[in-house]
């Protein structure tokens, strides 16, 4: 069955059915991070992107076009309306864990190349000692605002 084929009753199902589905995979994910276990989530990255992008799209047409799902009964548009409001509750959290995540990497990773950066100071003075090189700092972070 095409899209087209669709009525508002079944579209709005449609979209229940993938709010739900991409609620719980970034509530399964949130957790992970909250639980300090990102690696985790790794191996579900793909399907959540691919979850996310056709939630965009779906919900973008109706947007676009009210039409689409107007003449779907009450009950099912205040369902949507329900996995619509818990998707973005859960989407909030979902955030602020990966945010913490973000911020707790970053640390590390400016810990670590201080440590590195430390250690390649000169040696003192002599014939084995060196010239510090470069901050390597600049090379290991990968800031984005």
């Amino acid at each position: 069955m095409s899209d087209q084929d669709l009525t508002p009753a079944d579209r709005v199902e449609k979209l229940i059915l993938l709010t739900e589905r991409l609620t719980a995979q970034l509530k399964a994910e949130t957790e992970a991070y909250e639980a300090n276990r990102p690696h985790e989530v790794a191996p579900q990255i793909k399907e959540t992107q691919r979850l996310a992008d056709l939630y965009r799209r779906e919900s973008a047409a109706a947007r676009a076009d009210p039409a689409r799902i107007a003449g779907a009964p009450l009950a099912r548009r205040k369902r949507l309306a329900e996995a619509t409001q818990t998707f973005d509750a859960v989407l909030k959290r979902h955030a602020a864990a990966l945010d913490s995540a973000r911020r707790i990497t970053d640390g590390l990773v400016r810990t670590i190349a201080g440590v590195v950066a430390d250690r390649r100071k000169p040696a003192g003075y002599g014939p084995r000692a060196y010239p510090a090189p470069a901050d390597a700092r600049a090379i290991a972070l990968n800031r984005r605002f």
